[in-house]
C-alpha cells in the first residue's frame, strides 16, 4: 500500500509539472544510497563502509527531484543490482532510458546487463585516468596512436557469439522477474569460467569502452551526469532533515518496520517535492514575479530545498 501511494505521488507530480517552468520531462534517473543507523540486533543490520552499523536505502531520483523508486538493502548488497532493479521496475509513468550512478555503479557486469536491458548506464568515473580501453579488433593500437597507452586487449567477440542466446535469457529472466538481478550478477565475476558469464563480461567491456570514449569527448554529457548526481545527493541530505528522530537511527529490530520507515520517508519527501512544485508554479504564474527570474535563476530552481 505504501509503495502504491509513493508511485501515485510521483505520477501526480509528473502530470502537474509545468514544462514551461521545469523543462521537458527527463528520461534518466540518478541513483545513490543513503546510510541509516539501525539497531544491531536486527538481522538486516550490517557494518558498512560509511562507518557503524546500519542499512542502506537506495534511491532513484529524476532530475526534477521526483523519486521514482526506493529499496532497503543490507550494507553488503550489490548497488549495481539495486540500480538495475529500480531502473526497470520503478512502476511510475516515467520511461527510464538512462541511469546516472557514482563510481560504484560502473563495473563491467553492470554495463553488460544494462546494455542488454536497453538502459544507458551513465557513471561518474572518478579515476578515469586509470581506465583501460578495450580494442575493437587486433591492430587498433596502430590505428589509434594517441590512446595507445590506455588500450588493452581486443574484445573477444567470438565468446559473445557463442553464448549470445544464454545472456539474452539471463536478461529476460531479470526483466520478467524469473530471477533476481543480484542472484545473476553475483555469478558474473572476472574469475567465473562459465561461457555465458564470460560473454556477459565481454559485452560489459565493450559497452564500458564505448561509454568512456563518449564521456571524454562530450563535455555536455559530463555536465549532465554531474547535474543528475547533484540532485540525488541533495535528496540524501534532505533525508537527515526529515528523518531526524533518535538521531536518525531506525529504532526497531523488525525488518518489515525498517522497510515501512523508509517507505514513509519516501512518501514524505515526495509529498514535499509535489507541494513545492505546485507552490512555485502558483507564484510564478504572476508575470511580475516571473519577470524577476533570470535564466541563471531558472537553472537553479529546485523543488527540493
Amino acid at each position: 500500500m505504501a509503495q502504491t501511494i509513493a508511485v501515485e505521488i510521483a505520477n501526480a507530480t509528473f502530470a502537474a509539472r509545468d514544462t514551461g517552468l521545469w523543462g521537458q520531462g527527463s528520461t534518466a534517473v540518478a541513483s545513490d544510497s543513503t546510510h541509516f543507523r539501525a539497531w544491531d540486533q536486527n538481522l538486516f543490520t550490517e557494518c558498512s563502509r560509511y562507518g557503524g552499523r546500519g542499512i542502506l536505502v537506495y534511491w532513484h531520483v529524476e532530475r526534477g527531484s521526483v523519486v521514482v523508486h526506493s529499496q532497503t538493502l543490507k550494507a553488503s548488497a550489490s548497488e549495481v543490482a539495486a540500480m538495475v532493479e529500480g531502473a526497470i521496475r520503478h512502476g511510475t509513468t516515467m520511461k527510464v532510458e538512462g541511469n546516472y550512478v557514482d563510481s560504484h555503479g560502473e563495473p563491467e557486469p553492470g554495463f553488460g546487463v544494462t546494455r542488454l536491458l536497453n538502459v544507458d548506464l551513465l557513471p561518474r568515473i572518478k579515476q578515469i585516468n586509470r581506465v583501460k580501453l578495450h580494442q575493437a579488433d587486433y591492430g587498433d593500437l596502430a590505428r589509434y596512436a594517441n590512446p595507445a597507452s590506455a588500450m588493452t586487449r581486443p574484445i573477444r567477440w567470438d565468446i559473445i557469439a557463442k553464448s549470445d542466446d544464454q545472456v539474452v535469457k539471463y536478461a529476460t529472466a531479470i526483466r520478467t522477474r524469473t530471477a533476481s538481478t543480484e542472484a545473476i550478477l553475483s555469478r558474473f565475476t572476472p574469475t567465473a569460467s562459465h561461457p555465458a558469464y564470460q560473454a556477459m563480461l565481454e559485452i560489459g567491456r565493450a559497452a564500458r569502452t564505448t561509454f568512456v570514449a563518449r564521456y571524454l569527448y562530450d563535455r555536455d554529457l559530463q555536465r549532465e551526469i554531474e547535474e543528475g548526481l547533484n540532485v540525488v545527493e541533495a535528496w540524501n541530505r534532505a533525508d537527515s532533515v526529515i528523518c531526524y528522530g533518535r538521531g536518525g537511527e531506525i529504532s526497531t529490530n523488525r525488518r518489515d518496520e525498517v522497510e515501512m520507515t523508509t517507505l514513509c520517508l519516501r512518501i514524505l519527501q515526495a509529498s514535499l517535492v509535489m507541494v513545492n512544485v505546485l507552490m512555485f508554479q502558483d507564484v510564478l504564474a504572476d508575470p511580475e514575479w516571473s519577470a524577476l527570474l533570470t535564466p541563471v535563476d531558472r537553472r537553479g530552481l529546485t523543488p527540493l530545498f
